[in-house]
C-alpha cells in the first residue's frame, strides 16, 4: 500500500503564508507527479499545482504567482509554499500522489486533506 499524509494546514490572516507538506511513503518503487487539489465548502475541488519527479510544474491561474510547489524526491514529499493569501484560498487541501509500487502497479493515492483558513 502506499499512504498519502499531509500537514501544515491552520489559520492565517490574509495576505499571510503557510507551508504544506506532503509525504508519501509505504510499498514505493517511484513517484511521478505529486499534485495539490483543495476544495472549498460548497464547491468542487480543484487543481492547485502538480510537479513532476523532474521538478516541472504548473499551477491554476488562481494561485499562479502566489504560491510555489516543490519537491524533496529523496523524501518522497511535496511542498506548496503559499503566500498572499485571501479569504478564497480557504479550502481543504489535498495531496495527490501517482506512485508505482515494488509490484510494478501504478496508483493514484489521495490524503485526507489538510485544512487552511484564511480570515479577513
Amino acid at each position: 500500500q502506499v499512504h498519502v499524509v499531509e500537514s501544515g494546514g491552520g489559520l492565517v490572516q490574509a495576505g499571510g503564508s503557510l507551508r504544506l507538506s506532503c509525504a508519501a511513503s509505504g510499498n514505493i518503487f517511484s513517484i511521478n507527479t505529486m499534485d495539490w487539489y483543495r476544495q472549498a465548502p460548497g464547491k468542487q475541488r480543484e487543481f492547485v499545482a502538480i510537479i513532476t519527479s523532474g521538478g516541472i510544474t504548473n499551477y491554476a491561474d488562481s494561485v499562479k504567482g502566489r504560491f510555489i510547489i516543490s519537491r524533496d524526491n529523496a523524501k518522497n514529499t511535496t511542498y506548496l509554499q503559499m503566500n498572499s493569501l485571501k479569504p478564497e484560498d480557504t479550502a481543504v487541501y489535498y495531496c495527490k500522489t501517482m506512485a508505482t509500487t515494488l509490484q510494478g502497479r501504478y496508483l493514484g493515492v489521495w490524503g485526507q486533506g489538510t485544512l487552511v483558513t484564511v480570515s479577513s
